[in-house]
């Protein structure tokens, strides 16, 4: 049963997420009464308010009375008050990724990006995409979309756009129309505890496709796993074979590329990005095959792609203070890592500092050496003690043992060292990026006000 059967009046606990946002959007663009609570302010939390929406601050055991629904999201403890009382008033309460599998189902057809890497990029580039083609889709997204200066929107249309995380099962709450795997790579083995776990997760993912599944065809570890499906199957990638081809690849300045669209062998686009690195070409390829499989036009599908100039935190240009770069990026994989120091390496800076804070204790155990030879892409290297979100560190790892392995490295407690360090060490010409999902960003903002006094 629908779990909104009935239901009229829905609180979110944490409702000042980046994850729950879109979800109160599409909700209340649909007649549902919404409240919520968080513990500190926000602008999300700004924007809720301006919709109307009452918000609670911090979390309150009464916030929940008069709720017909309780949403919490990942990050509650399962003793929180509100949790509590509603477990005493009979309300029911359900996690934010069941209710976003609801959500979902609102919509047609749903688009959902998943993968380990490029979600958060092919999930806004398709919605921009679709936006400026005028299909009105919702968008879910991880990250910050600038066209409309939010995670995600409600729509009239008859697409939902969803980047779909595979953490915790959570992607396998939803029913894609069009299920995306750009790739599948070694992430999340303290939750899948196997490789193969993992790729048979996606594929009970693309399983529940209801259209197509639309997959990199280039990569081994999704092709191995991705077959014979119910729905057609729709590649995408560089090699011979692919139902939609990237060809006549090129480098038009700096780090950004071009190419021609080859689909059932004949030319049909060419397409020309505004964001750096060769690995945005399999994403704008993604992003291109499920926009021209959902009926949108080619021409609209270039313009869009064009002038699309990334999400947040992707390669996020934050400003530049007397000659010197700062950027922020996401990347908190190996993989990740060395795709945006290459693009970084590719732009004519006179150095790339790369500014690294690991993240979770068995991440960085299990993928140390790999994170050595990323970072070692960079001119020089700073990092931050391990930032250990929902783990304890019972297995003995720190930073110290990763600079070991990286010479010339330098790494500190917190983000004062790192800034400091920096601010003395930087030169005009060069390039600081910071690198990690957890809260690195806030070094990086530091940075720019810091660096206004180099030199002075």
């Amino acid at each position: 049963m629908n779990i909104l059967t009935g239901k009229k009046n829905i609180h979110f606990v944490g409702i000042g997420g980046s994850g729950m946002y879109p979800i109160v959007q599409i909700l209340a663009g649909r007649g549902y009464t919404i409240t919520g609570s968080d513990v500190n302010e926000g602008d999300i939390i700004n924007y809720e308010r301006a919709m109307g929406i009452k918000v609670t601050i911090p979390h309150s055991a009464e916030a929940v009375e008069g709720a017909d629904l309780v949403v919490y999201s990942a990050a509650i403890f399962k003793d929180n008050c509100e949790l509590a009382r509603a477990k005493e008033l009979g309300i029911p309460c359900v996690e934010r990724s069941v209710m976003l599998g609801e959500v979902s189902r609102f919509f047609e057809k749903s688009i959902c990006v998943s993968g380990t890497h490029g979600k958060t990029t092919t999930t806004s580039l398709i919605s921009q995409i679709m936006i400026m083609a005028g299909k009105d889709p919702a968008c879910v997204i991880g990250g910050k979309l600038p066209l409309i200066n939010g995670y995600g929107r409600d729509g009239k249309g008859e697409n939902v756009v969803i980047e779909s995380c595979e953490y915790s099962y959570t992607f396998l709450e939803l029913t894609p129309y069009l299920a995306i795997v750009l790739n599948i790579d070694h992430d999340h083995l303290e939750f899948f505890k196997t490789f193969e776990n993992l790729q048979n997760t996606f594929k009970r993912f693309t399983d529940l496709a209801t259209g197509a599944v639309v997959i990199n065809g280039d990569d081994a570890n999704t092709t191995s796993v991705i077959k014979d499906m119910h729905v057609p199957v729709v590649t995408f990638g560089l090699e011979e074979g692919r139902d939609y081809r990237g060809v006549n690849v090129r480098k038009e300045h700096q780090s950004f590329y071009s190419y021609d669209v080859e689909y059932k062998g004949e030319i049909i686009s060419t397409i020309h990005l505004s964001i750096p690195g060769k690995h945005n070409v399999y994403n704008s390829l993604a992003a291109f095959a499920a926009c021209h499989m959902s009926g949108v036009d080619v021409a609209d599908i270039e313009k869009a792609t064009h002038a699309f100039g990334g999400a947040g935190r992707r390669f996020e240009i934050l400003g530049t203070v007397n000659g010197v770069t700062i950027a922020d990026d996401y990347a908190h994989h190996p993989e990740e890592i060395t795709a945006t120091l290459n693009a970084a390496n590719d732009m004519g800076f006179k150095r790339v500092w790369a500014v690294f804070q690991p993240f979770t204790y068995s991440r960085t155990k299990m993928l140390l050496n790999d994170f050595a030879t990323s970072l070692q892409l960079a001119d020089k290297v700073v990092m931050t003690e391990i930032m250990g979100s929902r783990e304890v560190n019972t297995i003995g790892i720190y930073t110290k043992d990763l600079a070991e392995l990286i010479p010339g490295s330098v790494w500190y407690e917190g983000f004062d060292g790192v800034v400091k360090h920096c601010k003395e060490n930087v030169q005009p010409g060069d390039l600081v990026i910071t690198l990690g999902c957890g809260d690195i960003y806030k070094a990086a903002k530091m940075m720019v006000k810091e660096f206004e006094d180099i030199n002075k």
